[in-house]
């Protein structure tokens, strides 16, 4: 009843409109939740060709591949989700002029993406992080933050781009 007495109103009298660039226009973005994914993918890849090796998989093996395989694809979704949520709600028009290429980089992340996803192969997962890492190295570069490239302490011991933060 209050729903339809408001829609009255709003009919005759407009409210304004609340417009946010995201849900909860909170201004934290962090691309590190997508090179961890990828590191993830990766991570997945190198166990599932393990087992590879063996002759035949026991069942608990059978399992293992399984969850390593389901692992792989919701890492590949959370690579791209995370990707589109700064591409989307963080990325305007100033850092598209001054970095033309980002709108092709990704897309080019979602289809490196989906090729990962699609089999198991190391190379396409390493060649999805270097993408996600050009992304990386663009995101910062936006905030005015430098960049280096470093082998993340844990496997699969890949290069990642960080931030260089500074102590205040």
């Amino acid at each position: 009843m209050i729903f339809d007495l408001l829609a009255k109103i709003d009919t005759k009298y407009p409210f304004d409109q609340a417009v946010a660039h995201c849900d909860i226009p909170c201004k934290i973005y962090d691309p590190i939740t997508a090179q961890l994914a990828v590191l993830t993918m990766i991570r997945m890849v190198d166990l599932l060709n393990e087992l590879k090796d063996c002759e035949s998989l026991t069942l608990e093996q059978q399992a293992t591949f399984i969850r390593l395989v389901n692992e792989k694809e919701a890492h590949g979704n959370k690579v791209k989700e995370e990707i589109l949520i700064i591409w989307g709600d963080y990325i305007k028009q100033p850092q598209l002029d001054s970095h033309q290429n980002l709108h092709a980089l990704t897309h080019e992340i979602m289809l490196a993406a989906s090729k990962a996803k699609q089999s198991i192969n190391r190379e396409a997962s390493v060649k999805l992080l270097d993408k996600v890492n050009q992304f990386v190295e663009i995101f910062w570069e936006t905030k005015g933050i430098e960049v280096y490239r470093a082998i993340c302490p844990y496997p699969p011991a890949e290069s990642l781009s960080y931030p260089v933060l500074k102590s205040i």
